[in-house]
C-alpha cells in the first residue's frame, strides 16, 4: 500500500489551521509542502515561516519539496524549521551529490525530484545515496494540472533499477494524482502518492485520503 501525502499547496489558506487539524487526524502519512521561488518554477508559494507554523500544528512527517534555485543555501534553515524530508531538483543542482550529503548531515531524509522531461538515468549515479525520488507527473509550479501518463513508463524503469540494486529508495509521484489514477500509479510501483486538488477540493477530504490508500494497494510485479 502506498503512502499518501496531501499537498498543502491546494489547501484553503484562510482556513489553514482547520485544514491541518483534520489532516493530522486523518489517515494521511505525510504532509507535502511545495516551496517555490518564482525562478526555478513560474510561481511563488510559501517559505520558512509557513513551514515553522505547520510544524507546530502537526505530528506527521513534513515532506518539503524545494522547487528553488540554489537549494543548498537553505538546507539547514528548512531542517531547523521542521522539515523531515528535503527534496531538491536534479535540474537545480550542478553538484547534486554534495547537496544530498548536506541534507543527510543536518538529519533529514534526502529526496531528489525529476521534471517530466528529465530521464531517470540522470539519477543512477546517486541512487544509492537518495532516500526518496520525487517523479514529477506534471510540469512543476501549479496545482490542478493533468497527469502526464508517460510518467508510468519512467516509473516502471526507475522501480526496476531500484529493485535490481536491492535498495530501499522510495519513489514518490507528484502531480495530477487522484482517485481516477491512484490504482494504476501504485500498480506501476509508486511508494508515495502526492495529492493536492483531489483531496482539498472534495467536500470530504479525509474520505478521499482513505480512498486513495485503499486504491493504492496494487503493487508492481517484477
Amino acid at each position: 500500500m502506498a503512502l499518501i501525502a496531501p499537498s498543502l499547496l491546494s489547501c484553503d489558506f484562510l482556513r489553514i489551521g482547520e485544514e491541518l487539524k483534520w489532516l493530522d487526524q486523518s489517515e494521511a502519512d505525510w504532509i507535502h509542502l511545495d516551496v517555490m521561488d518564482g525562478r526555478f518554477v513560474p510561481n511563488i508559494s510559501f517559505g520558512l515561516p509557513v513551514i515553522s507554523a505547520v510544524r507546530r500544528a502537526t505530528s506527521k512527517p513534513m515532506d518539503v519539496h524545494l522547487m528553488i534555485v540554489e537549494p543548498e543555501k537553505y538546507v539547514e534553515a528548512f531542517r531547523e524549521a521542521g522539515a523531515d524530508h528535503l527534496t531538491v531538483h536534479v535540474e537545480a543542482c550542478p553538484h547534486l551529490h554534495r547537496v544530498i550529503q548536506k541534507i543527510h548531515a543536518c538529519g533529514a531524509k534526502a529526496g531528489v525530484a525529476l521534471n517530466p522531461h528529465t530521464p531517470v538515468s540522470s539519477l543512477y549515479d546517486v541512487l544509492e545515496d537518495v532516500d526518496i525520488v520525487c517523479m514529477m507527473s506534471v510540469n512543476p509550479g501549479f496545482g490542478g494540472q493533468k497527469f502526464i501518463y508517460r510518467t508510468l513508463e519512467k516509473l516502471r524503469t526507475l522501480v526496476a533499477e531500484i529493485h535490481s540494486r536491492n535498495l530501499n529508495t522510495l519513489v514518490e509521484i507528484d502531480g495530477g494524482v487522484g482517485l481516477q489514477n491512484a490504482e494504476v500509479i501504485s500498480g506501476a510501483g509508486a511508494d508515495v502518492l502526492v495529492a493536492g486538488n483531489a483531496v482539498f477540493a472534495d467536500p470530504d477530504p479525509a474520505g478521499v485520503v482513505r480512498q486513495l490508500r485503499q486504491l493504492s494497494s496494487a503493487r508492481f510485479e517484477f
